[in-house]
């Protein structure tokens, strides 16, 4: 895949105004601030194709990216963001529409902090998504901040914080060292675009 021919499509405050894809969709849940932004940059390898802010609550619409024949999709953070109580029902309901509503959604990558235990956000979102017919890919965003040999433990600590379903796959994944970014490439084009990986 060209990842430099990634381009932004469209930003939606409510599931009502997504029009109808023609590709198969992957959307990335987490909670604000956990690395959302970065990540799909990095993937991509686009420095600014998706904003990134240090204030949480940033993405608070749906935000589709294109690289076809796959379109990404960015979530609303959940969690800590300094947004009121309606507004983030207002995304908990637009987030929920769009699981259940989306018919081109394959795959759902839940981003967890790898530093910290899952929170309960992090419980409720994962059983959220598994609810609604999807086993989430977790993706244990921030490694770097991590001493290697307390990888394997924090790893330990998402898998039962969430009691992940058996076979879940997790992947730690580093911005500063893009480790892990091309597994979840391979995984994406394996398991949901039934190709092998191209560049």
């Amino acid at each position: 895949m060209r990842f430099q021919n990634a381009e932004f499509i469209a930003s939606y405050g409510t599931f009502s105004q997504i029009p109808p894809c023609d590709s198969v969709e992957i959307a990335f849940a987490g909670r604000s601030n956990v690395g959302k932004s970065t990540l799909i940059n990095k993937i991509f390898q686009r420095k600014s194709l998706a904003r990134v802010s240090a204030v949480p609550g940033k993405t608070a619409t749906i935000n589709f990216y294109r690289l076809r024949p796959l379109t990404i999709v960015d979530l609303p953070g959940y969690g800590y963001a300094k947004v009121s109580e309606q507004e983030k029902a207002q995304w908990g309901k637009l987030i929920e529409r769009y699981l259940h509503g989306s018919k081109q959604l394959r795959a759902v990558f839940l981003l967890i902090d790898i530093r910290h235990d899952p929170s309960a956000n992090d419980k409720m979102m994962y059983d959220w998504i598994v609810d609604q017919g999807f086993n989430p890919i977790i993706i244990a965003t921030k490694l770097d901040k991590l001493k290697r040999s307390q990888v394997q433990k924090q790893v330990k600590a998402i898998k039962t914080g969430l009691k992940l379903l058996p076979g879940t796959v997790v992947i730690p994944f580093s911005a500063e060292t893009k480790q892990g970014r091309d597994e979840i490439w391979n995984l994406v084009d394996t398991e949901f675009l039934g190709k092998g990986t191209e560049e």
